[in-house]
């Protein structure tokens, strides 16, 4: 399982460190959560302990396993739907799953999209967040700030367009 201290993911939100555990009663029920603080925004989110993996919780990537995340975001961009609604669907389902490659691609091709042709309002809301969570997995696996994280995301991507 997890530790306290240890960096992770949690999938729509991104990555943040486990502060501690605790015991509430929720609906005559005790359970055990782990409390996460998310260092963009400065967020803190309960979890329950038993739902750790169904949620898709995972350790944060370190700084080499991050590379190839960096080497998407300077790709080029790939195919993607014309049909907006069904491009926002398939962007969705990829942010949900947390996968940090997943999430650098849809990262890139809205970025390369927005440049090129604009983006609805929902791609762009889509973008921010998908965005915010790679900063916030680069900025604990790179141990800096969210500005110099989104720097280093922003100079992959904008380099090459």
């Amino acid at each position: 399982m997890f530790d306290i201290g240890d960096k992770v993911v949690y999938p729509l939100h991104g990555a943040g460190t486990i502060l501690g555990v605790e015991r509430k009663e929720i609906l005559g029920e005790m359970k055990e959560y782990y409390i996460f603080v998310m260092p963009i925004g400065n967020i803190k989110i309960s979890v329950p302990i038993d739902k750790m993996e169904e949620i898709g919780i995972r350790k944060v990537y370190n700084w080499e396993e991050l590379q190839p995340v960096i080497a998407i975001l300077e790709g080029k961009s790939t195919e993607m739907p014309e049909n907006w609604s069904v491009r926002y669907r398939e962007n969705l389902e990829k942010i949900k799953s947390g996968d940090v490659f997943e999430i650098a691609r849809v990262v890139r091709n809205l970025a390369i999209r927005e440049h090129d042709k604009g983006l609805s309002t929902g791609e762009k809301k889509m973008l921010n967040s998908a965005k915010k969570m790679l900063i916030s997995e680069f900025a604990i696996a790179k141990d800096t700030d969210a500005d110099s994280a989104e720097k280093l995301i922003d100079e992959a991507i904008y380099n090459f367009l």
